[in-house]
This record gives C-alpha cells, sequence and structure tokens, in this order.
C-alpha cells in the first residue's frame, strides 16, 4: 500500500513537471512589438534622417516642447514624458520582417517611414508589399526584407524619454505619430 501510495504521488509530481515544462514553451511570443525587450536593447539613435524626408510646418507638438507618449512600441514607452526632437510629414508603415542577424521574425513593427524603404518613391506603398529596409532601429533591422502590413499619411515625431520603468534617457527615438502623443 505504501508503494503503491509513493508510486502515485512521483507519478503527480513527474506530470505537474511535464505540463508545466510543456506550458511554458508552447507559450506564443508576442513579436508585435518591443515592449517586452530588456533597457539594454532599446537604443538611441543617432538622430540622422533619411535623405528627403520632409520637416512638418506647424506641427502639433512643437520642437522643443513636451507630450506624453500613448505607445507601447518598447518596455517603458507608454506613459513616458518625452521632449520633442523633430517633426516630420511622411507615410508610416507597420512591417513584419525577419532580421538580418538571424533573430526570430518581428510582425507589426512601429514605425519605420516611407524615407527608410528602399525604391519606395513618392506614393504609399500598399499592405502586402514586399520591401527592403534601410533603416537600423533595432539590431537586424538594416537591409532586411519586409512586408507592408499598414500604413498611415501623418505627422511622424523624433523624441527623446526617459523609460517609465526606470533606466537612461532613450534619445532620438524614430518614430512616434502624431495619434500616439497627447499634450501634457
Amino acid at each position: 500500500m505504501k508503494r503503491n501510495k509513493l508510486i502515485m504521488s512521483m507519478f503527480l509530481i513527474i506530470s505537474m513537471i511535464i505540463l508545466a515544462a510543456c506550458s511554458s514553451s508552447n507559450e506564443k511570443k508576442d513579436t508585435s512589438s518591443h515592449e517586452n525587450m530588456d533597457m539594454e536593447e532599446m537604443h538611441s539613435g543617432t538622430g540622422e534622417l533619411p535623405e528627403g524626408l520632409k520637416v512638418k510646418e506647424n506641427p502639433t507638438y512643437k520642437v522643443g516642447s513636451q507630450a506624453i507618449i500613448n505607445a507601447d512600441h518598447m518596455k517603458g514607452m507608454n506613459g513616458a514624458e518625452a521632449t520633442i526632437i523633430g517633426a516630420y510629414d511622411t507615410t508610416v508603415y507597420a512591417i513584419s520582417y525577419t532580421p538580418t542577424n538571424g533573430g526570430e521574425k518581428v510582425t507589426n513593427h512601429k514605425w519605420v517611414i516611407q524615407e527608410e524603404i528602399e525604391n519606395a518613391g513618392d506614393e504609399p506603398l500598399k499592405p502586402g508589399t514586399e520591401v527592403t529596409i534601410n533603416a537600423d532601429h533595432m539590431d537586424g533591422m538594416d537591409g532586411a526584407k519586409a512586408e507592408i502590413d499598414s500604413s498611415e499619411k501623418t505627422t511622424v515625431y523624433m523624441v527623446d524619454y526617459k523609460p517609465t520603468t526606470g533606466g537612461k534617457e532613450v534619445t532620438n527615438h524614430q518614430w512616434v505619430t502624431e495619434s500616439e502623443l497627447s499634450a501634457k
């Protein structure tokens, strides 16, 4: 009788371990944003602008002003106070791409702009269009083949912000759309 209880107890323990391992390995990674990235993976940009990008005249958020970010592209971004570094008139794209450095496919990355897409021309690209990215917002992005998920003609902003989760200030972050900002 004691032996049966021991075997049954061991069976239950082993079953729980196997179930726990299976459930964690089957969890699907959310690659629709970079919200879960380590702070070290978030990088400050150089502030270098792509050729042909047009400065927005009379933007809603003036250069040097403060705004609140209402987007979660990266961990610590949502609710952060931003300083506007630049405002530009362009078309923004959410894209899906596989990093050139062999990382996992990233889906619905927000944002790249018209001027960061190789041979994009002047007309907005349609969802499903395959393109090559000429931007290095994230490791493995520059030169990656991507598919357009969505597009929007809008004002985009380059911003500096201090993550709400603490850590170093992010400088020259590219890009936040006008609809992702609110007055401070």
